[in-house]
């Protein structure tokens, strides 16, 4: 109890002390504070340049908050199996948002003093500017949380994307902002896209599901080819092929008679979508090679030439190749021929 009473007199006496030094203060630091804590009506709000120092204060406070959280949750989160990727990046952005929601209404109660009721007007004259100018803005940051609740695209997919010009971006999802989304390709450049483009359009998610994806190779050969051996050849050209799965397995289709060749496909399978150029690239070696062995031709197209009227020589150098003279009838003969018959 005497060390109750103790402490109380000590905190009086330190108060004392604290009045005392307040009272010695110089004149025009009492005339600063005095400006600063001046009250301001402007409309609903009542308002001085401490408390919106203060408010300014508490928003950045907010926002460090957050970081400084979102730093700490994802390195004790990394490396772990227990929640997927794409669902932890889509929490943390959610805090993030929240935490600096509750520091803006915080900020606006402190800095401005005001209640809900104002703050209704103030998102009301928001929306009416929203609706006027900024609508594509609101758009993109509508799809954004779209996109972070339904998540149709992760951190870590592999997407490909149509713009407006009907170009297509192609690579992996890198973060998912609340406006735009940052899209890195194979030839590592960084491609930031409007949110509202992944939702309102088209949109190819590679690893959506799962990672394996079927590749397509087409391979048109000539109409004498034996296609037992050219489907044996194909089926060859996809043997230890890097980045390729052994199931499902490597397959062949017939798929028409082309105007100047046999179309037939070659079906393999991979888990990693970003490898899709180079396994294709490494295949089509291997397919022009193997059919070079085996002496299967892969024409080019052809066309029948039908001559109504003149002459047509064809001479066959030394070389081997050939040289063509045209002595065609001009038009005028062509018509007589014709009249004649």
């Amino acid at each position: 109890m005497t060390h109750f009473f103790s402490s109380i007199w000590n905190s009086s006496w330190l108060l004392a002390l604290a009045w005392q030094e307040w009272v010695s203060v110089p004149e025009w630091l009492q005339r600063i504070w005095g400006y600063l804590n001046r009250k301001v009506e402007f409309a609903n709000f009542s308002l001085s340049l401490s408390s919106v120092l203060l408010g300014i204060g508490v928003l950045l406070l907010a926002i460090v908050v957050s970081r400084y959280l979102r730093a700490f949750l994802e390195k004790r989160l990394a490396g772990g199996q227990r929640i997927d990727p794409g669902l932890q990046y889509t929490l943390l952005r959610l805090m993030h948002y929240v935490i600096v929601a509750v520091g803006v209404l915080f900020a606006a109660r402190i800095g401005f003093n005001a209640d809900l009721t104002s703050l209704a007007v103030l998102f009301t004259a928001l929306s009416v500017g929203i609706g006027f100018g900024l609508q594509y803005i609101a758009g993109d940051i509508a799809s954004g949380f779209i996109l972070l609740f339904e998540r149709p695209v992760r951190i870590g997919d592999f997407i490909t994307v149509t713009g407006p010009d009907g170009k297509t971006t192609e690579g992996r999802v890198r973060a998912i902002n609340l406006r735009t989304t940052l899209i890195l390709t194979n030839d590592n450049i960084s491609v930031i896209v409007p949110n509202s483009r992944l939702v309102n359009q088209n949109l190819l998610n590679w690893t959506y599901a799962n990672r394996r994806a079927r590749i397509s190779i087409p391979v048109g050969v000539a109409y004498d080819s034996d296609v037992e051996l050219v489907t044996q050849t194909l089926l060859r050209a996809a043997e230890d092929v890097t980045f390729l799965l052994s199931e499902p397995k490597p397959g062949v289709q017939f798929l028409s008679f082309g105007e100047s060749t046999l179309d037939f496909r070659l079906l393999v399978w991979t888990d990693k979508p970003r490898r899709h150029p180079q396994i294709k690239s490494e295949i089509n070696y291997r397919i022009q090679r193997l059919f070079k062995e085996a002496n299967i031709e892969m024409p080019f197209p052809q066309r029948d030439l039908h001559l109504r009227g003149g002459s047509l020589r064809v001479e066959t150098q030394a070389n081997g190749k050939a040289s063509l003279e045209q002595n065609l009838l001009t038009i005028e003969d062509t018509e007589e021929m014709m009249n004649a018959k």
